[in-house]
């Protein structure tokens, strides 16, 4: 008998279609063989069932038709963004260096694309690997017209880096190549991009609207392209507000959201009921790249901020800083043992609250007058003023109260070893690449501090082109250099004129302190002959 059931068994996952199809076949015609006799008998009491009444179907009518009417609403006015760049393979972004000075030590470091927000956009698309040489890469996003003229936001980890952009709009056919695109300027803190096409007719616009009257449980609809989908629309409601993903980014407070969002949905509109913009989609929590139900969305109200300073004289956003740090997440324990406000938990050498006076385990209690309730409104309204301008800081120490004033600094100078050792300075003239293929930028205070260099001191490595004399040699983005044939290199203009001073055949030696080692790490030389 058991034999008997695993022959059937072994035969039924050979033909399991078959079964299933012969199964199915079977419960059909037992259902039309059952119609049919059925309809010859009588019924319990001998009567037949002349008095049921026949079932009717209604004329199709949209009982709800409100997503349909705003998906034809914001579909004109939402894009499909195309870009091509040339990345290294990962062999080549994280070069090996040779032993120097006897250790057995590789150098190098961390890659040169390190930083938890672009790891965390890296997970989110994916890259493309290879074993060395050129990669091309093509990449898909989305994109938001918010100005007639064709400015265009997006997200900047959509066109960063790209060579070439193509902006394609919802009424072009298929087979048409899009736009070319240029950047107007990238905000690297709330990941913001805004671009522009040039067209001979005026665009659609989708409308603004107001993401602080956005709540939990509201209605929302993401459009975009995911997956190259053009004029995709998911549907679902708004799960959470204010949400940090980030660590460290106080400046990416997101909308949390279940509408479907999948890679190239980045840079889309998140939408109300009402058909307005209430975000731009960017980023999902995923373990597998694609929509596992949690999505993030950038609130049209930071990104109206963001946008108005990118179309601006200097093409970049400014924020103001005084240079302290506390604690993300608000701590009881906290507030308990240094009284209710922001408590300083570190001040930055050189800055602003350090001149004013402040020290670590102030507690601050408002600005000009304006008392504080959480971190979060300390940084919004030091972040939204001018640098240079000045502001009143009450703060407790000690338990006594106590005042001082603070000169309103640049933030993106003042932390730009925090935000990639040199903050993307959109806008403005960048240095050209020189002939040993180096860019090179002068160290900031507080990178030199880091690493026990002498302020005006040496100079760090941009970026290195690739197949130069410069990439040859083994130099990598984020090296500093400290001296080039023995002659020290005390800022980017002593660089360039050691440079050019040198021709075709000569050697060139340079005294490297490597990327992410520390003062004790030492320095390395890396040299060659140029072509």
């Amino acid at each position: 008998m058991e034999s008997r059931a695993s022959a059937f068994w072994v035969r039924f996952k050979a033909n399991r279609w078959a079964y299933t199809f012969t199964i199915l076949a079977t419960l059909t015609v037992g259902i039309l063989v059952g119609t049919i006799v059925s309809s010859g008998v009588k019924g319990k009491e001998g009567q037949k069932s002349s008095d049921a009444t026949p079932l009717t179907i209604p004329s199709p009518q949209q009982l709800s038709n409100q997503f349909s009417q705003i998906s034809k609403q914001l579909e004109p006015s939402v894009v499909n963004i195309n870009t091509e760049s040339t990345i290294k393979s990962p062999q080549q972004r994280r070069r090996v260096r040779p032993p120097q000075g006897g250790q057995d030590d590789q150098g190098g470091g961390d890659d040169d694309q390190g930083g938890g927000f672009q790891d965390f956009f890296d997970r989110f698309f994916g890259g493309q690997g290879g074993d060395g040489g050129n990669i091309r890469q093509r990449s898909l996003g989305s994109g938001v017209i918010v100005d007639a003229k064709g400015y265009i936001v997006t997200n900047r980890h959509v066109v960063e880096k790209a060579d070439r952009i193509r902006v394609k709009l919802q009424d072009e056919p298929p087979a048409t190549p899009g736009h070319d695109a240029k950047v107007i300027g990238m905000d690297q803190e709330t990941d913001l991009a805004v671009i522009k096409i040039e067209t001979d007719r005026p665009l659609p616009v989708a409308k603004m609207g107001n993401s602080d009257g956005m709540e939990v449980g509201d209605w929302v609809l993401a459009i975009g392209s995911p997956f190259g989908l053009q004029e995709t629309v998911t549907a679902g409601i708004v799960s959470a507000k204010g949400r940090n993903i980030v660590p460290n980014r106080q400046f990416q407070s997101f909308i949390q959201t279940d509408a479907a969002i999948n890679p190239g949905n980045s840079g889309g509109p998140l939408v109300n009921m009402a058909g307005e913009v209430i975000g731009i989609n960017t980023a999902i929590l995923t373990e597998t790249s694609s929509y596992a139900g949690v999505g993030f969305a950038m609130p049209s109200n930071t990104v109206a901020q963001v946008y108005n300073q990118l179309i601006g004289p200097d093409h970049r956003v400014s924020r103001g800083s005084v240079g302290i740090e506390f604690a993300a997440q608000p701590n009881p324990a906290i507030a308990r043992i240094y009284g209710a406000g922001v408590t300083v938990s570190n001040v930055v050498a050189g800055s602003p609250a350090e001149t004013a006076g402040l020290k670590i385990g102030d507690t601050i209690t408002s600005v000009d007058g304006k008392e504080l309730k959480s971190g979060d409104e300390l940084v919004a309204d030091i972040a939204a003023r001018k640098p240079g301008s000045k502001a009143k800081i009450n703060f407790v120490r000690n338990g006594k109260k106590q005042e001082t004033t603070v000169t309103i600094a640049d933030r993106s100078k003042l932390f730009a070893s925090r935000l990639g050792d040199e903050e993307e300075n959109q806008g403005a003239e960048e240095p050209k690449p020189s002939k040993t293929g180096l860019t090179v930028r002068a160290i900031t205070p507080d990178l030199a501090d880091r690493l026990n260099i002498p302020a005006g001191k040496g100079v760090v490595v941009q970026d290195v082109k690739q197949g130069s004399f410069a990439e040859d040699v083994g130099l990598n983005r984020g090296d500093v250099i400290l001296e080039v044939n023995k002659q020290p290199v005390n800022g980017p203009d002593d660089f360039t004129k050691i440079e050019s001073s040198l021709k075709s055949g000569q050697d060139m030696v340079f005294l490297v302190r490597p990327r992410g080692s520390r003062a004790q790490d030492g320095t390395i030389f890396l040299a060659g002959t140029l072509p």
